[in-house]
């Protein structure tokens, strides 16, 4: 479920998307510069505007106005999603149980790190049969539905197979 965005902030995003896709029309700086100034001024004219009703014909024609001039092909930077490089280096990380074969001087230039890492691999051992329980308790007669696992029902405890949530790669936001 996406989260509700205020007309504040949806005159913002407006906004910078605005100035990313003047940046790809204009190649020259100067000019660029000229063109932001006007929109920060065409901007600045009804940022005060009280009235709602008003302000949100404002911000619908602004938003016609910008999916009509907007550019066919914006820059977008290599990092982000949908650049080139975006999670470029994924496929070259290794799994997380590839540390535990790390030699004490690896680990040791890293010791905040896996000392809260050997006390989730603690936990990890100490709650791995309630989990294990739970699941069995809880997974139907005819198997399993779907691949959601129950949450953690008391107080205190974790949810079954928490230890893979925590330590998993970044996933694809599209």
């Amino acid at each position: 479920m996406a989260a509700y965005l205020t007309h504040h902030q949806k005159v913002l995003r407006l906004y910078k998307r605005s100035m990313r896709h003047l940046e790809s029309w204009c190649i020259y700086r100067d000019k660029y510069r000229f063109f932001a100034c006007v929109l920060r001024e065409r901007f600045e004219k009804h940022k005060n505007e009280r009235d709602m009703v008003k302000a949100t014909k404002l911000l619908r024609a602004a938003e016609e106005e910008f999916w009509a001039k907007q550019h066919p092909q914006p820059y977008i930077f290599p990092e982000s999603p949908e650049g080139t490089s975006h999670e470029r280096s994924e496929c070259y990380k290794a799994p997380e149980w590839c540390l535990d074969y790390w030699h004490p001087s690896e680990k040791a230039m890293y010791p905040d790190y896996f000392s809260k890492r050997e006390q989730w691999k603690m936990l990890q051992l100490e709650s791995w049969e309630k989990e294990v329980k739970q699941l069995e308790d809880e997974t139907p007669p005819g198997g399993p539905e779907n691949e959601a696992l129950p949450p953690a029902r008391k107080e205190g405890h974790l949810p079954p197979l928490w230890w893979h949530h925590v330590t998993r790669p970044r996933e694809l936001s599209i």
